[in-house]
């Protein structure tokens, strides 16, 4: 990473966090997923239960394992040894958890996040239900627009989860999204939440580094 990269990263961060207010978000800068870890350890309280929206991010800061060994509730869909139904079960307890944690596919430079999901639950918590939603991004997914947003997640952030995930579909050989329609498509729904979701106590914590897909 270039010396000069921090900066960059920072300046843009700094305006998308102040475009994010000015859409409703409680929105700060973090120049470390650290110290962004730091900050969801006092957001969330002792005795919450915790949703995971399935987030590469969330995993990089470590953060559901500090949630743990303090004694909250970790619901998590993506957790090893699972069933099929085990893990549509915690999905569903996650649409009314008391916080839910998610990344985001895109975050446009005026405010607006965007994602694309295959089941929804994940979009469908970061809108209604929980408690209190704090959403992690780093730097890598701020964008100009929707339209950039919506190019940044068919060229990268959908052919990489659909290579994670394991799944069939045709970018995980070609790298960009093609459109496909098997039973394992993962590009299902669509939402861009262009202002804070009316009754959701909404927290966007972006990092000055790269982080997630």
């Amino acid at each position: 990473m270039s010396e000069f990269t921090p900066w960059h990263n920072e300046t843009l961060g700094r305006k998308v966090v102040e475009a994010l207010k000015k859409n409703g978000f409680e929105a700060e800068f973090f120049a470390t997923g650290a110290e962004a870890a730091e900050k969801i350890l006092e957001l969330v309280p002792d005795n919450a239960s915790v949703g995971f929206g399935g987030s590469w991010t969330l995993k990089a800061i470590g953060i559901a394992e500090k949630l743990a060994a303090r004694g909250n509730t970790i619901l998590d869909h993506g957790a090893p040894g699972l069933t099929n139904d085990e893990k549509l079960s915690i999905r569903r307890q996650q649409l009314t958890c008391d916080v839910f944690l998610s990344g985001t596919n895109a975050v446009t430079m005026d405010g607006k996040l965007v994602n694309v999901d295959g089941f929804g639950n994940r979009v469908a918590a970061m809108i209604f239900g929980p408690g209190k939603v704090i959403v992690v991004l780093g730097a890598n997914k701020i964008v100009k627009d929707i339209d950039a947003a919506e190019e940044r997640i068919m060229t990268k952030a959908a052919p990489i989860n659909n290579k994670r995930l394991g799944t069939p579909n045709p970018c995980t050989q070609t790298g960009v999204c093609m459109d496909c329609q098997g039973p394992t498509r993962i590009c299902n729904i669509t939402t861009i939440i262009r202002k804070r979701p009316r009754g959701t106590n909404f927290h966007v914590l972006l990092v000055g580094e790269e982080l997630g897909f």
